[in-house]
């Protein structure tokens, strides 16, 4: 009878892993972020490029799921099954030819937007250090990881030429993975928690340095 018990068990384990890929599992079941495909004008998926041509906005597109797996390269690398690094590696070499031509069209919209000497340039240096700035998580990063891991497979798995098509489908789904969530099988026996943060209080630092004796956590 124990062996059956035990046997139970396991089967009853596997069931519950039977619906996701063999990689890094940080939950026993995971949120499902997945959405709609994208325009790629949505105020929400991606810095605003007014009067932007289709291409342009394409190339804006391609730009955000550069930049999203090259941060998920940095930031996920504490779990290797993740794979994120040479995902993204294998990507840049895979869609080079497309990729340069995402950031030939940017840097084109860019300087047709701002006439001024050297204004596009720092107009596209400006949408290139917001756009990574904007997937970088600290609560959400086990879903993002993971959500990144998967759409790296998608994106050296593409035919060259349709990466564009990867962002298209997925960028939402990427996005979404930026809102926190946790355990969905058992929430009640494994809560979401979040990193305690520094009271940002000016009195609360000294050249830089919180003074953690003069100030106690914000939460």
């Amino acid at each position: 009878m124990k062996i059956v018990r035990n046997l139970g068990g396991i089967v009853f384990a596997a069931g519950l892993f039977a619906s996701t890929p063999a990689s890094a599992q940080f939950f026993l079941k995971p949120y499902d972020f997945r959405g709609g495909t994208v325009t790629g004008t949505e105020t929400d998926i991606g810095l605003s490029m007014p009067g932007a041509t289709p291409e342009e906005i394409k190339a804006g597109l391609v730009w955000n799921l550069r930049a999203a797996l090259n941060v998920a390269a940095l930031q996920c690398d504490f779990q290797p099954m993740l794979m994120t690094v040479g995902n993204y590696n294998a990507m840049i070499k895979d869609h080079q030819a497309e990729l340069k031509t995402s950031f030939d069209t940017l840097t084109t919209y860019f300087s047709r937007t701002n006439k001024a000497k050297g204004a596009g340039q720092a107009a596209l240096d400006r949408f290139g250090t917001r756009t990574y700035a904007a997937f970088a998580t600290v609560n959400a990063q086990l879903g993002f990881c993971q959500v990144a891991s998967h759409l790296g497979r998608e994106a050296i798995f593409a035919p060259r030429g349709q990466l564009s098509t990867v962002a298209f489908t997925y960028m939402r789904e990427l996005r979404n993975s930026l809102v926190p969530y946790g355990e969905q099988q058992f929430p009640r026996a494994f809560p979401r928690t979040y990193l305690p943060m520094p009271n940002f209080d000016a009195k609360c630092w000294k050249k830089g340095v919180y003074q953690a004796s003069k100030c106690p956590s914000a939460g």
